[in-house]
């Protein structure tokens, strides 16, 4: 019997045209029926998708009812956690492309998604942005283009995120610097003789500073994966969140979901670091005068609120000479992010024909002075 205090939504939606399974496409917003091509309207669930008491959750989190029982098969290669369709019998790691044992999924409690981004780009559209960044990779491998190409390394994921509210209140202490002009006498060698002048320059008289700031933080964006590099994870930013919707398990039919590696605690301590950022950057704006210094910052979060989140990217994992690169893209925006491997061949011929140039130029240069 399901645990009466988890949510599992968990759900099979079928066409009402013909009865088949149906899942969801990217664009419009709705179930698309790939045996009769009807396009069914996505169905309503109620559920409350306010932000929950960080502190209060922690604290009562095994009684808590926002959470669902999921499926799950952790990869052996790379150590992620990622949904599997009963339906599946093979199936590739989409972040390296490690065969996954499916005999070994299992049930897991997790945190319940609140919102979801769907995806916005199909998988052909995104296949053809991706296309023409890797034409761009002109001293790639050739077989690196083969490889990523391959439809078993292109995926549709989506990657958990934490979203944190909260109020802060922060004593600072430090210095304001205001500046002034002044006059200094230096020893310069004009035309082999020692000479004294003069100049102007810009120096800074310091005042000791100390206040008090606050500042409200709306949707601290922290990624809770680790499968991915966190460069790239940041480089997919910004998000449209202002059009995440409820979660409804309909929207991860045909993709499949990362459990969350990073934790809920550990997610709000990396919040904490990125709301830090803001807190001296109006401290010093508090602060005033033309220079600021902050020596100490004591910071208070209060009423802190949180979500997750799960945001839709197409991942690309390939390896190559035994190691691993991977391709993401933004499943809302087409924004390419990724490694490359280098084709030293290439590189090593490129060189030489630069250097044929460059010395080409150099003796047209001296045949006609």
């Amino acid at each position: 019997m399901d645990d009466p205090t988890t949510a599992s939504f968990t759900r099979t939606f079928v066409c009402t045209n013909c009865g088949a399974v149906i899942k969801y496409q990217p664009g419009p917003g709705h179930l698309y029926c790939e045996s009769c091509d009807a396009k069914n309207e996505i169905p309503k669930i109620e559920t409350n998708d306010k932000e929950m008491d960080f502190r209060e959750f922690l604290a009562q989190q095994s009684e808590t009812a926002d959470t669902l029982i999921e499926s799950y098969i952790k990869c052996n290669g790379c150590g992620s956690s990622t949904t599997v369709d009963p339906q599946v019998t093979t199936m590739l790691c989409s972040y390296c492309s490690t065969p996954l044992a499916i005999e070994k999924a299992h049930n897991e409690k997790v945190i319940a998604p609140k919102s979801i981004l769907p995806f916005k780009l199909d998988r052909k559209t995104a296949r053809n942005k991706f296309n023409k960044w890797l034409k761009n990779l002109i001293l790639a491998p050739g077989s690196l283009k083969k490889a990523v190409l391959d439809v078993d390394h292109f995926k549709g994921v989506y990657i958990p995120y934490w979203t944190f509210d909260t109020d802060t209140f922060s004593k600072y202490v430090g210095k304001r610097g205001v500046n002034y002009t002044a006059t200094e006498s230096y020893t310069t060698t004009v035309h082999g003789e020692s000479v004294t002048k003069e100049r102007r320059v810009v120096l800074t008289n310091w005042y000791p500073a100390h206040g008090e700031v606050r500042k409200f933080f709306n949707d601290i964006l922290v990624p809770a994966t680790g499968s991915l590099p966190q460069e790239y994870i940041t480089a997919l930013e910004p998000w449209d969140l202002e059009n995440l919707v409820l979660f409804d398990k309909s929207y991860l039919t045909g993709y499949t979901a990362e459990k969350y590696q990073i934790k809920l605690a550990e997610g709000f301590e990396i919040a904490k670091v990125i709301a830090d950022a803001g807190i001296r950057s109006l401290a010093c704006k508090d602060i005033g005068g033309d220079d600021q210094q902050i020596t100490s910052l004591d910071s208070e979060f209060n009423s802190i609120t949180f979500k997750h989140v799960l945001l839709p990217v197409y991942v690309s994992a390939y390896k190559y000479k035994g190691k691993l690169y991977q391709f993401i893209i933004n499943a809302r925006t087409g924004e390419v992010h990724g490694d490359r491997p280098w084709n030293w061949i290439k590189i090593v011929v490129a060189a030489l024909v630069i250097l044929v140039i460059i010395g080409s130029l150099l003796v047209f240069e001296y045949m006609h002075k």
